[in-house]
């Protein structure tokens, strides 16, 4: 930094926080209290510089002085117990709020103490504290809303925050404690009108907070925690959206909300930020979220579902050790972050583990209850439309979706106890006990399904798969599986490739070759359209489907078409060969391999060439493939160079030579 000459820092101080320039501020302050430690015009443009780039701590020590250097001034003290409220050092700003004795101050006070009482989730004392204000009071009215919120009374505290932006006019922060009882009623379009509206003031007002860009692929600086960017309400704005797609089952829109909100390096992050972060991007970067998730849980605070989610997750990637360990570790989180259900649910998992019989027995009693609450649902339902009373149907009906999908998330997990142990008679005796509840379930229907196809019941297997199929082919009416995208765009390809192949597969061995046909021709047909918008996009369903029956015709013995299918699966290359298709490509080599080298099978000369050109070709295409998805939290990881497709090909290309003696 240049130096500044003598005379000129005032000048030069007050320029930089015009300029919100408010860092570099901190550097020359800094610099100057270190020659006059008790300088008063240092120790307050500090505070107020710390203050706006957030850092509250040290704004809070920087006021602590000046009440001490300064007692008669009450500014101090009013911005030294806000400080210590924003650093959320509770305690301390109720003691300081206490010294806030001139009559002045007392309205701040009691505001403030109300505050301090809400976030240490004292709602009692908060709202005592509020009946002291004047109920014209626009900070009455808006804070009223905060803590009807809190009971749960959405609609009540959305006219509270409407009233308060009536009379204070448009406030972001308002408007997004709006958005928020509309997302919290499930009414996402009004929700998502609200959120546009404070991007789009974000945007026109603050083009200096780069909104967007990053998604755009634009390399830009942190703008870090200022006050302006707090006051803009665009983090919240941003991660409400991340939060309506993911619940429209968008992801990628998701993402992409998190990526558009303002550029901060990672230790800049808030907590629930970092939490979106973590678990929108599981899939692509699960130990980065788990790391991310465990950190949150160490931090004084963080977002309510962080303990849930991260048990969940950890069940999900098949931690268990690591769940139960979490569990242990923070019993004294359980009741406050684990409703009773999720709780019941988390302990059955891991009773699993150690004994299956009781965690089946644990998960019976769950749904025992469940199916109860469903009975007593669909009663009041019933009573509801007689008495023509459409808040409490839709209430109700509400209340039954909620209550099924957990009903079928326990139910799946008994389901997955005797699958495990491929029981699937048992399996299929669990699913038919449901039928009363979930025979509407399309989850439901797919699992019966899988489980028909298990146990070589084609014919009945296909009567639950093409339904479902179906209503992707032409938008007719969107499935209801909760992961499916096709609740944004409908597509045969949203479909899972291995329910395609599935249903292929029960076609061709129930004689139904047409069906398959053109069920292929439809994938097919997506599947360039997709070409055509996105040429480097990798789409793998007709190959999947098409390896799928490869495989096939291989477990019958028929290794020549078989293995001819799955080499011509993969073509072209570079677009089909991925780390699922070439799983599905190597089981098949790997069989045929054992059945030469016992003698069981032998192929003619041209077939074998056929495949040692195909290995060929996988070896020059697949160098960047990864051979196997590794488990995020391995502690042993795969040699990088062992963990390619060129690799294994290798090795299945030495095997043939050595199984059919070209290598002697």
């Amino acid at each position: 930094m240049t130096a500044i000459k003598d005379g000129e820092y005032t000048a030069t101080i007050y320029k930089l926080i015009k300029d919100s320039q408010y860092v570099e501020a901190i550097h020359i302050l800094n610099g100057q209290l270190h020659k006059h430690t008790k300088s008063r015009a240092a120790l307050s443009l500090l505070g107020y510089c710390y203050f706006h780039i957030q850092d509250f701590t040290n704004s809070a020590d920087c006021y602590e002085q000046l009440t001490q250097l300064h007692p008669e001034v009450e500014e101090y003290k009013v911005y030294y117990a806000q400080s210590l409220y924003k650093s959320g050092a509770y305690p301390e700003a109720t003691k300081a709020s206490f010294v806030l004795d001139n009559p002045g101050s007392h309205m701040k006070m009691l505001k403030l103490q109300a505050c301090i009482k809400y976030c240490e989730e004292d709602y009692s004392a908060a709202k005592s504290l509020l009946e002291q204000l004047p109920q014209e009071d626009p900070d009455y009215v808006y804070n009223m809303g905060c803590l009807l919120f809190q009971d749960g009374k959405y609609e009540e505290a959305c006219k509270k925050f409407s009233s308060a932006m009536q009379v204070l006019g448009y406030v972001p922060a308002l408007s997004y404690n709006i958005a928020l009882c509309f997302y919290s009623l499930k009414n996402y379009p009004q929700a998502v009108k609200y959120i546009g509206e404070i991007i789009d003031q974000g945007i026109r007002e603050h083009p200096e907070l780069s909104v967007g860009l990053t998604t755009e692929g634009v390399d830009v600086h942190s703008v870090g925690n200022t006050l302006v960017l707090h006051q803009t309400a665009l983090i919240e704005a941003f991660n409400l959206k991340a939060a309506i797609e993911y619940q429209l089952k968008n992801v990628n829109g998701a993402q992409e909300a998190l990526t558009d909100m303002p550029p901060r390096s990672e230790e800049e992050l808030d907590p629930v930020t970092l939490h979106n972060q973590a678990l929108l991007n599981m899939d692509t970067k699960p130990s980065e979220g788990f790391e991310k998730l465990a950190f949150l849980l160490q931090q004084p605070s963080f977002p309510p579902v962080t303990f849930g989610n991260l048990l969940l997750l950890y069940c999900k990637h098949e931690y268990f050790d690591l769940a139960a360990d979490v569990l242990a570790e923070n019993a004294h989180l359980t009741y406050k972050f684990l409703s009773p259900y999720m709780y019941e649910f988390l302990d059955a998992l891991l009773t699993c583990q150690t004994a299956p019989e009781e965690a089946f027995r644990k998960l019976d009693e769950m749904n025992g209850k469940l199916t109860e609450q469903l009975r007593k649902l669909a009663k009041q339902v019933q009573e509801a439309r007689m008495s023509r009373d459409d808040d409490g149907q839709k209430k109700a009906l509400q209340d039954n979706d909620l209550t099924q999908e957990k009903y079928i998330v326990v139910l799946m997990a008994q389901a997955k106890i005797y699958w495990n142990r491929e029981n699937f008679q048992m399996v299929e005796k669990i699913f038919r006990k449901s039928v009363e509840v979930c025979n509407d379930d399309d989850t439901w229907k797919l699992n019966v399904a899988h489980v028909l196809f298990m146990q070589s019941k084609y014919k009945e297997a296909i009567g639950f798969y093409e339904p479902i199929v179906k209503k992707h082919y032409d938008d007719v009416e969107q499935c209801n599986i909760q992961e499916c995208p096709c609740k944004c765009k409908p597509s045969i390809l949203n479909v899972s490739a291995v329910v395609l192949a599935n249903l292929c597969v029960s076609y061709i061995l129930t004689s139904q070759n047409e069906e398959a046909e053109e069920l292929m021709r439809k994938i097919e047909k997506e599947e360039e359209q997709i070409s055509y918008d996105d040429p480097d996009k990798k789409v793998f369903h007709l190959c999947i489907v098409n390896l799928v029956i490869g495989t096939l015709y291989c477990a019958k013995g028929n290794y020549e078409f078989g293995i001819s299918r799955v080499i011509k699966s993969l073509e072209p290359y570079n677009k089909k060969l991925g780390t699922d298709t070439w799983f599905y490509a190597k089981r098949c080599f790997l069989s045929l391999l054992e059945n030469m080298s016992k003698h069981m099978v032998m192929l003619r000369d041209a077939v074998v060439q056929e495949c040692i050109q195909f290995l060929e070709h996988c070896e020059a295409y697949g160098r960047e493939v990864p051979a196997i998805i590794e488990q995020p939290l391995e502690e042993t990881r795969v040699h990088v160079g062992k963990n390619t497709v060129t690799y294994e090909a290798r090795l299945l290309k030495a095997l043939f030579y050595e199984v059919i003696g070209w290598n002697k």
